[in-house]
């Protein structure tokens, strides 16, 4: 079932998932979504799924990452789907490059604080460490 979701939820959700990302934290990205969420990191690779695989993949990627800062803007929400443009910086492990991502999400809403259904596109950029 999906639920109305306003910018206000929206923006609050997006906050957590930027806490989540800076403080590198699973547990606090897999609580963002539904027991039964679809979590499609890219439009071709099969979804994440539920909490415990959104989990798995957080803990995964993220140990890789050092120093991050999650900015996001342009939200936009109809009916139960929110949209933003969102940009991460961080420096890799154990090398040190800088990466950017530059991204869209779109979120289906089950509930005012849960996601069911999260679909993103990004692009990336490597900035390698100084010599």
């Amino acid at each position: 079932m999906t639920h109305a979701v306003t910018e206000a939820v929206f923006t609050a959700w997006l906050d957590g998932y930027k806490a989540a990302w800076e403080r590198r934290d699973p547990d606090a990205a897999a609580a963002l979504f539904t027991p039964d969420a679809r979590y499609h990191e890219t439009p071709y690779d099969p979804p994440l799924e539920g909490q415990a695989g959104v989990r798995a993949y957080w803990e995964k990627v993220t140990a890789g990452q050092a120093d991050v800062v999650f900015t996001y803007d342009g939200v936009t929400c109809a009916g139960d789907t929110g949209l933003c443009h969102w940009h991460a910086a961080f420096k890799g492990v154990p090398g040190g490059e800088t990466i950017d991502l530059d991204g869209m999400f779109r979120c289906r809403f089950a509930s005012d604080a849960l996601v069911d259904r999260l679909e993103e596109w990004w692009h990336i950029r490597v900035i390698p460490a100084a010599a």
